[in-house]
């Protein structure tokens, strides 16, 4: 009698967890999508970023664009990535290295798209400056890769990661 309890407990126990995983499971991975326009998203970045008070004047001179065919091998250092949507942040004219970019890909090619940007992005691409720091980051099919001075790429992606 004792036995068949403790089988009955123990089974118990097991269906208790494996409920108790599927419900946190579903939960992280809804909570790690980001949803709307990747625009949208950029321009929250900045509202959320602690960004110094000197970049945060200096953004009057970004823009926000799609990536195109043209600009893709520039911006990511590769056309081997395969992604939905995407759009950069870079000042029109400046004498620092900055770019801050934003991909949608399929979540399955996520690792795949950051080991490419980790190899193939060019630091030094701009004339007589180099990016500081390179983060490459992601939060479900959203990837965040950004070159630029050490503070501001830091301000930025906690920005990332708190949304």
């Amino acid at each position: 009698m004792l036995k068949k309890r403790t089988v009955c407990l123990t089974g118990l126990l097991i269906l208790l967890a494996g409920l108790f995983c599927t419900a946190c499971g579903d939960k992280k991975e809804s909570s790690d999508n980001l949803e709307g326009a990747l625009t949208d998203i950029m321009a929250s970045l900045y509202e959320k970023a602690d960004l110094d008070a000197g970049f945060r004047e200096s953004l009057d001179g970004f823009e926000t664009v799609e990536i195109t065919d043209d600009l893709e091998s520039y911006i990511l250092g590769t056309d081997e990535i395969t992604y939905t949507e995407g759009v950069v942040s870079m000042p029109m004219m400046s004498s620092k290295a900055y770019q801050c970019v934003l991909l949608r890909v399929d979540e399955a090619d996520v690792e795949t798209a950051k080991q490419l940007l980790k190899d193939k992005a060019d630091p030094d691409k701009w004339v007589c400056v180099s990016a500081e720091t390179t983060l490459i980051e992601s939060r479900g099919n959203v990837i965040f890769f950004i070159m630029s001075g050490k503070d501001e790429a830091y301000a930025m992606n906690t920005a990332f990661q708190n949304l």
